[in-house]
This record gives structure tokens, C-alpha cells and sequence, in this order.
């Protein structure tokens, strides 16, 4: 009887078993997760993309708005973006764009929703001077 206590076969199956599912859950997490930084790399590029167009053009209206039509077709996402100002901006005049995105990153489809809102912001200066 005391060989059969002592003996400890199969013991480790239980510990396999375990890491096995821990390691299981620590992918399904990564991969729920990583594409949200990939959207905020995405956000951010979009926030940069418009504000290099209003600097160039020196006004925030019919170009950027032309411009961020085409980031979302180039993109495939469809943020939020508001400006600090509108119309004609003067040489050296400063100008900020903030560009909202929101994404859901749930685990396990409706019941672990976690909504998550990325940010991107950029300030510029107009490059145009006008009369």
C-alpha cells in the first residue's frame, strides 16, 4: 500500500493540461488585442495625412474633406475628426486636428464587450499666405 502512495505516475498531465489552456487564453487575448494597435497606428496616420493637407492648402474645407474621403477608402476605417478651426488659415497660424476611432475588443462576442475609443491628434502651421 505504501508503493501505491508513493508511486507518481501521470502526475505532470495535470500540470500540461493547465499550461496548455493558460497559453491557449494568453493567444485568443493577443489576438483580439493587437489589431487595436494596428487601428491606432491607423488613426494616427490619418490624423497626420489631414493635417499635412491643410497645411499645404492653407485652409480646412472642400480639400481635406476630399482628402479624408480617400484615407477612409485607403484605410478601411471611419473615424471622427474634428478641427480646431474652419475656412482660410493664415501663414504660420496654427491648427489642430483630433481624429476619434471607436473599436470593440471583446473577448467573447456581446457578452466580453470592451469598447475601447483610440485617439489621434496633430498641430500644424499653415504654409499659405493669403491676400
Amino acid at each position: 500500500m505504501l508503493k501505491a502512495l508513493k508511486n507518481n505516475r501521470g502526475e505532470g498531465y495535470i500540470d500540461v493540461v493547465v499550461l496548455v489552456l493558460c497559453a491557449m487564453l494568453v493567444i485568443a487575448l493577443a489576438v483580439k488585442v493587437f489589431p487595436a494597435y494596428i487601428a491606432k497606428q491607423k488613426v494616427d496616420t490619418f490624423a497626420t495625412e489631414l493635417m499635412r493637407e491643410a497645411e499645404i492648402t492653407g485652409r480646412v474645407g472642400t480639400e481635406t474633406s476630399r482628402r479624408e474621403q480617400m484615407l477612409i477608402e485607403k484605410t478601411g476605417i471611419d473615424p471622427d475628426v474634428d478641427w480646431s478651426r474652419t475656412g482660410k488659415v493664415q501663414l504660420n497660424e496654427e491648427i489642430t486636428v483630433v481624429v476619434t476611432y471607436q473599436m470593440d475588443i471583446g473577448l467573447f462576442g456581446e457578452f466580453g464587450s470592451f469598447p475601447v475609443t483610440l485617439r489621434g491628434e496633430a498641430m500644424g502651421k499653415s504654409e499659405v499666405y493669403w491676400k
